[in-house]
């Protein structure tokens, strides 16, 4: 047997404890795995000295606790007895005394709250937006609503033949009713007033300074996903951006401080993406940059490098997400995050950053294309960092100005100039001479 290291699928344990119980409940949660006893983190067979004892008293204590079975192998190597159990993925939810755990990448997790509700129903078939919401009718439903998205699925050209439709014949068509009652999809979608089901649906905008802990002021936007969509995009325009984003409908009429594409994407992988059992979501805009989070991580088998590639869409949310995709709103084939990263390289911008942060998923625009990290990167020294501030404030600096602010002789401020030049960080004047500068 090879030196396998840990991986998903894999894990290794010097002795058995107990404990271990939780590893095969997550893998029989997850994909299945298999757990090595007697082998240490770097894949070396130490041996167990009480392999007999545990060849009985493992699956007895697995089929005791879970009600399932695995498969408990002795194996061999260089004189030294070691444990493999492997545990396969099963269909069903498996709990260890009453909790559930779930194998994620190469760690152990045990699932609450809202990640337990979406682990049952998933295992069950279901998605959260798919199960009948009994509290609602028809009289929750926002007819300005279903106009405003019956029109951008009109100019999408995605809902054909739905003139003369009546509502509950519209909802059947776009699945958002079962046996002639509302699902949870719709009162996300079309609901008056969805905080009355799911307090959590709004959306939490901040203004910031320096940083988190400068709160400046805040805002909260209110409704279904059609009206979040522009009452959001409306209130960064009015109150939290520097300079306006002028919108027609969710169309594009000049440009902002940001790509409006790009904002407008983040905004609704937000919505149509997030855990709707867990907290809203936030929008923090700073000085320099603007992030959007959404609790709920990324589907499995998906990972942050395929979001900067055409990738397999696995929307959280599938009903919601069709719904969104026949009213225009968004593209079928996960291209929103390509689209994101698009119109910012083409508007000159650094990189979005996307991760998964607290639970959720949070992209972050960066606004200045100069920025002291970007600047950094780029190699800068010190004196062409403060350089490129000084002409932020001032306009330009010229080779006499360099020389005297950084006390330096004019062969140093030539070449540090020209380096920056180079970088197409600024730019020489036309003017030569004595008259000549630089500029951003």
């Amino acid at each position: 047997m090879k030196n396998i290291p840990e991986q998903q699928s894999i894990e290794y344990k010097q002795s058995w404890h107990d404990d271990y119980l939780k590893w095969v409940c997550g893998f029989a949660n997850a994909q299945g795995g298999i757990i090595f006893i007697g082998i240490d983190d770097n894949g070396i067979v130490v041996g167990v000295d009480n392999y007999k004892k545990l060849m009985d008293d493992i699956p007895n204590k697995v089929n005791n606790s879970m009600g399932i079975t695995v498969e408990v192998n002795l194996k061999k190597k260089s004189g030294k007895y070691f444990i493999q159990i492997i545990t396969h993925s099963y269909s069903v939810p498996i709990s260890l005394r009453g909790r559930y755990y779930y194998r994620s990448g190469s760690t152990k997790q045990e699932l609450t709250g809202a990640a337990l509700n979406e682990f049952l129903l998933r295992k069950s078939g279901k998605t959260w937006d798919d199960v009948i919401e009994p509290r609602a009718n028809f009289e929750e439903i926002n007819q300005k609503t279903v106009a405003t998205f019956l029109k951008a699925s009109e100019n999408a050209g995605r809902l054909p033949e739905n003139d003369d439709l009546t509502l509950p014949e519209l909802f059947e068509k776009l699945r958002l009713t079962e046996n002639g009652q509302l699902k949870r999809a719709a009162i996300i979608l079309f609901g008056k007033d969805p905080a009355k089901f799911y307090p959590n649906t709004f959306v939490k905008i901040g203004r910031f300074g320096k940083d988190d802990t400068d709160l400046k002021f805040h805002e909260t936007e209110e409704g279904n996903l059609i009206v979040l969509l522009q009452a959001v995009l409306n209130q960064l325009n009015h109150k939290f951006l520097t300079r306006p984003i002028e919108f027609e409908g969710m169309h594009r009429i000049e440009k902002g401080e940001y790509p409006i594409a790009a904002v407008r994407e983040m905004l609704l992988n937000a919505l149509i993406h997030r855990n709707y059992m867990g907290a809203p979501i936030q929008i923090r805009v700073y000085d320099d940059k603007i992030n959007v989070w959404n609790e709920g991580s990324l589907p499995e088998g998906l990972t942050l490098d395929a979001l900067k590639r055409s990738h397999s869409s696995r929307p959280r949310n599938p009903i919601i997400a069709d719904v969104s995709f026949k009213g225009g709103y968004i593209d079928a084939w996960g291209r929103g995050t390509i689209k994101i990263l698009d119109t910012c390289k083409q508007a000159d911008l650094p990189e979005p950053e996307m991760k998964e942060q607290d639970g959720g998923f949070i992209i972050t625009l960066f606004k200045d294309n100069l920025s002291k990290e970007r600047l950094i990167k780029l190699g800068l020294n010190d004196r062409q960092l403060k350089a490129v501030i000084f002409i932020k404030e001032k306009g330009k600096i010229t080779n006499k100005e360099y020389q005297e602010v950084f006390g330096v002789a004019r062969m140093t401020a030539t070449r540090d100039l020209t380096e920056l030049v180079e970088k197409r960080i600024i730019k020489s004047s036309e003017t030569k001479g004595a008259g000549s500068y630089y500029e951003l």
